[in-house]
């Protein structure tokens, strides 16, 4: 079969306005990037926020593998299959960071048949949106500094300043660093750190505003620190940098528009992960989408306890709009692995061989417990589940069956086996038309959603509901430090907003060995971050890192251009 990278190359895209036009967007009303991307303007946005939604399908996963899932993959190629079908579809997905692309995944566009496009624009820079973040983001550092510098007149504590800078690529050695150096005219020599920019503030801010104005507000709500008089927090408004951040993302605010493969329209927006921030698109994205379409597919990051688990908690209790269905998607693979097909513990990369391997036993074993935990989660929400088999070429008639049995066993409403990567949207018909039949049940019923706490629960109760009711934890354990940074937040008035677990993707637990679906273990939180201007808190899970570290063989190395500025050896 032919990489991605040949299939995307051989497409032949429509013109962007002719892609607009079938979500009824005219011409005048984007703003083209070339021949294949364009921004949505802030006036056609507007014209739209206010219309009849359609019906919003949430694509979420089992726990990611070294193997891939296809989760992306099946996102495209379910909205693919909606319009197939002749359901007016399309979906609003994340963009890919450079962090993974030149580290572990080489390209996040989908793959095979199911596949946005321009792809290489997509995997690289795309239209500015994560570096404008970035932008704004160190703006705000770069004026806490010149504060410090100069008058200091809010009397920020320099030693209690909790703003860090950050990057779009993985770098290790910048997650403790020292700024300042080398004399007064550098400013003051204090602590710092770097994170991903994924994991900005500013980018949960750009996903989670519902306008310019919310932009705004949220930007200037920003906590950067606290006085030495008093402890009280200083906001980025204190300091007269929200202003200028805003305008760094006026254009970054407004969703790009591109299409699938097949000529679909695709809404490309925002780009949070799921382990270490909330993991889903843009809410003024989806907003336009449901405004436009009669359906809209989109994706969290990770499995579900990661982003399904946020979008929920943290983005449906702000946009006001639950999914109508959860696609679940799930590998013969991934069962294997979860399975103990490959050891008892996470980590061993088995060779293709042993993964193409035929064993419907480990396929069981990991589906009654992994997939049948992320089902039930799901369920336990109120929408209804569908599960997608996707389907690599090496999985077996026998395996197939044993992982649908299971799958219906555990409560999912429908089971589809899927093969778009192979075949497209033709390869999704089936999974296309239960989605369809699932979200007019689910709107018939009343549309219930059932969050697992009120907004005003404590930050504590949230986070205890959370590592019980869905990682099956027996409690947590909250850090000496955590417990000092939890009981500042709440004097200043922070104890009841959201909460963003951040932990590895890997597994149930905190620790990315422990497969399957653990239990008699106590989550650590090791530390609270506040995110006030985006209004949750973070909760940092035992060892991880919010500044990623490239691997041994870092995807980079393989790529390179010739002489034509054509791009070799990436992106599948």
């Amino acid at each position: 079969m032919q990489s991605d990278l040949e299939i995307a190359r051989a497409a032949q895209p429509l013109p962007i306005a002719d892609i607009a036009w079938k979500l009824g967007i005219a011409a005048d009303e984007i703003e083209g990037l070339g021949k294949a991307k364009a921004k949505i303007t802030w006036p056609a946005l507007k014209a739209r926020l206010d219309r009849p939604q359609g019906s919003l399908i949430l694509v979420t996963s089992v726990n990611p593998t070294p193997f891939g899932e296809g989760k992306t993959v099946t996102t495209i190629g379910l909205t693919q299959a909606l319009n197939r079908i002749g359901k007016r579809a399309t979906c609003v997905i994340r963009e890919p960071s450079m962090g993974p692309v030149f580290g572990i995944k080489g390209g996040a566009a989908g793959g095979g048949n199911s596949q946005v496009l321009p792809m290489e624009d997509i995997n690289l820079h795309f239209t500015g949106d994560l570096h404008a973040i970035t932008s704004a983001h160190n703006l705000l550092s770069a004026m806490i500094d010149n504060h410090l510098k100069h008058d200091n007149s809010e009397g920020v504590d320099p030693t209690r300043i909790i703003w860090p800078r950050v990057m779009d690529h993985n770098d290790r050695s910048l997650r403790s660093i020292a700024i300042g150096l080398g004399g007064q005219a550098n400013g003051m020599v204090r602590e710092d750190r770097f994170d991903i920019t994924a994991a900005s503030e500013v980018m949960a801010i750009l996903v989670l505003a519902k306008d310019y104005a919310d932009l705004r507000y949220r930007l200037g709500e920003i906590v950067i620190g606290q006085r030495l008089k008093d402890g009280s927090p200083v906001k980025a408004e204190h300091i007269g940098a929200s202003g200028a951040m805003a305008l760094l993302l006026r254009d970054a605010f407004l969703p790009n528009l591109v299409q699938t493969i097949e000529g679909d329209p695709a809404f490309i927006h925002g780009g949070p992960f799921a382990n270490i921030a909330h993991g889903n698109s843009s809410i003024i994205a989806d907003r336009l989408a449901l405004g436009a379409a009669d359906y809209v597919v989109t994706e969290a990051g990770f499995g579900s306890d990661m982003g399904a688990e946020k979008f929920m908690h943290i983005k449906a209790a702000v946009s006001g709009k639950a999914p109508d269905c959860v696609v679940m998607n799930v590998t013969v693979r991934s069962m294997k692995l979860h399975g103990g097909a490959f050891g008892q513990r996470g980590g061993y990369r088995p060779s293709k061989e042993e993964l193409d391997k035929e064993n419907v036993e480990a396929v069981i074993q990991g589906a009654k417990s992994n997939l049948d935990r992320h089902i039930r989660n799901m369920k336990s929400f109120g929408m209804p589940v569908v599960v997608s088999i996707n389907k690599f070429a090496a999985d077996t008639s026998a395996e197939i069956e044993a992982l649908a049995d299971c799958a219906a066993e555990s409560g999912a409403n429908e089971v589809c086996v899927t093969e778009v990567h192979a075949k497209g949207g033709a390869g999704g018909e089936q999974l296309a038309t239960s989605v369809v039949a699932a979200c007019h049940d689910h709107v018939a019923n009343g549309r219930p959603f059932n969050p697992l706490f009120t907004p005003d629960a404590s930050l504590e109760e949230k986070a205890l509901k959370i590592a019980t009711r869905i990682y099956k934890a027996d409690g947590i354990n909250i850090q000496a430090k955590a417990n000092r940074q939890l009981k500042q937040f709440e004097s200043w008035g922070y104890g009841n907003l959201a909460i963003c677990m951040a932990k590895t993707q890997y597994s149930f637990s905190h620790d990315a060995g422990q497969l399957g679906a653990p239990t008699g273990f106590e989550i650590p939180i090791r530390e609270f971050r506040l995110c006030a201007g985006a209004g949750f808190v973070v909760a940092i899970l035992g060892e991880m890192m919010t500044m990623p570290g490239l691997p041994k063989v870092p995807a980079a190395k393989n790529m390179d251009m010739d002489a034509d500025g054509n791009l070799i050896g990436v992106f599948g």
